[in-house]
C-alpha cells in the first residue's frame, strides 16, 4: 500500500444506515435542550456520516441544530405543563385549578370583604314608637384605602342577635327607636368594604333553568341578596348554596351563583327538580356588592363620615343628618381563595358530599367556610375522649384578620358557623365552637450578602420580607404546626442574592399545642457584608 498524501478519518468509513433503519435510531427519552442537541448529533452522525462531518460551533448546521433543539426543548416544557394542568395534584394555574375544581362540583372562593363594627348618631333624637329609614345611596361610604392610596367603599348592615340582615327588598335599611340608645344612638350596625349594586329585572317565558347576570365585578364572596315577586308559589327570599346539586328538593329557594376569571357573575336558579324555579314574568330584585380584598382593612375610626336618614311623621318626609363611624378595626379582607387552599380543601369538599361524619369532615368544612359578610377562619377539630363524651367534638378557630393575622372569632362568625353545620351533621354529634390560641413570634433575621450589592440592599431586603410573610401567611399555616428556623433560613437561602440566613433568636425548632397557632408579630432584617 503507498502513501497516496490524504488522511480519511474513521469517522468517513461509518457505514451508511439504511432508510428502513432510520426510525430506530430517534432517542425519544431526550427532553431538555442539551440532550435533545446531543441525540440530533448522534443521528447524524449515524445516518448522514458521508454528508456531514463539520460539527463546530461556528458551522451553519450546528446554528440548525441548536434551532431544533431549541423549539423541541420549548415544545418539550410546554407538553409537561400542559400534562400537569389536567391533575388536580401538580396544576400550578389558577383557571386549572378552577376547573378541575368545578368538574367535582367545587368552586374557588372569590374576594371576602373586611368588616367593622359601627355606630351612627343622630343630630337629632327619635321618639319612642318611631323609626328612621336610610337609604340605599346613604348606605354606601367611600374613602381613600390607606394600603394603596385608592378609592374603597363600604356598605352599611343591620345586625340582630350578631347576625347580619339582610336588606329590605328595596335596598333601604329600618332602625326603630327600640334598637338606640335615647333614640339618637345605635350600635347594632357594621360596616362592610363593597360598593352596592342593585340589579332589577323579568324572567322571560319558558321552563327551562333560569339565570341572571350580574354587571358589575368582582362580585364579593356571600354577598348577593335576591328578592323575587310575582307567582306566590315562586315568590319570596332566596338563598344562595354552594351548588344546586346538593339541594334536596324541588321546593327549595335557592340559587348558586357562577363565577368566571375575574369573578363577574351569574345566577342560576332551579328546574323544580333540583330547587324550586321562578315562574315566567316573575320579577327580581339582586343586591350585591362588588369589591373585596385586603385594601379594605382600616383602622379603628378611620371612618367618620356624615349621611342622612329619613323619617315620617304626619305624613310627611323628614332628613335627619347623622356621622357614621366604624367602631372597630376593619379586618378580615381577603383576596379571591389561593390556588394552595383551593387545592388543599376542594377535594376534602367534595369528599364529604355536604354531610359532615368525620373530624376531617368537619375540619374542612370549617376551614373554607364564609359568613354572609364574607369572614373566614382557620379551624381544627378534636373528640373529647373521656367516658361517654365521644361524640362531642370541639372545633377550635380562630377568625381571619389579615393575611399575616388571626383574631378571636367574633359571635357573629361563631354562630353562623354552628347553624351552617347544624343541618349537615349527625344526629348523635353534639358540636362545641372553641376559641383557638394564638402564639405570637418576633424574629431576627441576619442575611449576608456580597460586598458588590451594596446597592441594591434596600430591593434584597425587601425579597427577604416577603419571603418570611410569605412563610407565615395564615393560609400555608395550621394548628399545631411548629416553626423550624431552619426551614425559613432555607426559604431565604434560595434567593439568588443571599448568600446566607439565619434566625438570630431562636436556635431550637417552637413546638405548640395541637390548638395553638404560630402567628408573626413583628421582624427585624439584618443585612451584613461578605
Amino acid at each position: 500500500m503507498t502513501f497516496k498524501g490524504t488522511v480519511e478519518s474513521d469517522f468517513m468509513k461509518v457505514v451508511k444506515e439504511v432508510e428502513i433503519n432510520k426510525s430506530s435510531l430517534i432517542d425519544y427519552a431526550g427532553s431538555d435542550f442539551d440532550s435533545i442537541r446531543a441525540n440530533l448529533v448522534r443521528y447524524i452522525q449515524s445516518v448522514y456520516p458521508l454528508d456531514y462531518d463539520n460539527f463546530v460551533e461556528s458551522d451553519l448546521g450546528v446554528m440548525l441544530i441548536d434551532l431544533v433543539a431549541y423549539v423541541g426543548a420549548v415544545t418539550s416544557m410546554k407538553a409537561d405543563f400542559l400534562a400537569n394542568e389536567n391533575y388536580l395534584r401538580t396544576a400550578r394555574s389558577r383557571n386549572s385549578v378552577k376547573k378541575l375544581l368545578e368538574l367535582i362540583g367545587i368552586k374557588m372562593k372569590g374576594p371576602i370583604s373586611a368588616v367593622a363594627n359601627a355606630t351612627l348618631t343622630l343630630q337629632q333624637a327619635i321618639t319612642e314608637g318611631t323609626e328612621v329609614e336610610i337609604a340605599p345611596a346613604q348606605r354606601i361610604v367611600t374613602i381613600t384605602s390607606p394600603e394603596d392610596n385608592q378609592q374603597v367603599t363600604y356598605t352599611l348592615y343591620k345586625t340582630q342577635n350578631g347576625v347580619i340582615e339582610n336588606s329590605n327588598s328595596d335596598g333601604s335599611l329600618t332602625l326603630s327607636f327600640d334598637e338606640s340608645s335615647n333614640g339618637a344612638f345605635f350600635s347594632n350596625l357594621v360596616l362592610v368594604e363593597g360598593a352596592l349594586v342593585k340589579k332589577t329585572g323579568t324572567f322571560g317565558a319558558g321552563n327551562g333553568v333560569k339565570f341572571v347576570s350580574l354587571d358589575v365585578s368582582p362580585v364579593v364572596e356571600g354577598s348577593v341578596e335576591v328578592d323575587i315577586q310575582g307567582n306566590p308559589d315562586t315568590a319570596g327570599r332566596y338563598t344562595e348554596v354552594e351548588n344546586l346539586y346538593f339541594v334536596s328538593g324541588g321546593d327549595e329557594k335557592v340559587f348558586q351563583v357562577v363565577s368566571d376569571d375575574s369573578f363577574k357573575a351569574t345566577l342560576v336558579f332551579g328546574d323544580n327538580i333540583l330547587a324550586k324555579a321562578p315562574s315566567p314574568q316573575d320579577t327580581f330584585k339582586v343586591l350585591y356588592r362588588v369589591g373585596g380584598g385586603t385594601r379594605g382593612n382600616l383602622a379603628k375610626s378611620f371612618i367618620n363620615a356624615p349621611i342622612t336618614v329619613s323619617r315620617t311623621v304626619g305624613g310627611n318626609i323628614q332628613t335627619i343628618n347623622a356621622v357614621l363611624e366604624n367602631s372597630s378595626q376593619a379586618t378580615g379582607g381577603s383576596n379571591s381563595e389561593t390556588i394552595e387552599h383551593a387545592k388543599r380543601y376542594g377535594p376534602l369538599a367534595f369528599r364529604r358530599q355536604d354531610r359532615l361524619v368525620t373530624l376531617l369532615d368537619y375540619q374542612s368544612f370549617a376551614n373554607s367556610f364564609i359568613t354572609n359578610y364574607g369572614s373566614v377562619g382557620k379551624a381544627t377539630c378534636a373528640v373529647r375522649r373521656a367516658f361517654s363524651s365521644a361524640n362531642i367534638i370541639d372545633i377550635y378557630i380562630l377568625e381571619k384578620a389579615n393575611d399575616l393575622q388571626l383574631k378571636k372569632g367574633s359571635p357573629s362568625f361563631k354562630k353562623q358557623l354552628i347553624s351552617a353545620i347544624e343541618p349537615k351533621k349527625m344526629l348523635t354529634d353534639d358540636v362545641v365552637i372553641v376559641d383557638g390560641l394564638i402564639r405570637t413570634l418576633d424574629l431576627v433575621v441576619t442575611i449576608r450578602v456580597s460586598k458588590e450589592l451594596k446597592e441594591d440592599e434596600e430591593v434584597i431586603k425587601q425579597q427577604v420580607a416577603s419571603v418570611i410573610t410569605s412563610y407565615f401567611n395564615v393560609d400555608n399555616r395550621d394548628f399545631g404546626q411548629q416553626f423550624v428556623p431552619q426551614d425559613l433560613s432555607r426559604e431565604i437561602f434560595g434567593l439568588p442574592s443571599v448568600i446566607f440566613a439565619t434566625i438570630d433568636n431562636y436556635d431550637d425548632t417552637v413546638k405548640v399545642d395541637f390548638n395553638e397557632f404560630i402567628q408573626l408579630n413583628n421582624y427585624t432584617i439584618n443585612v451584613v457584608r461578605v
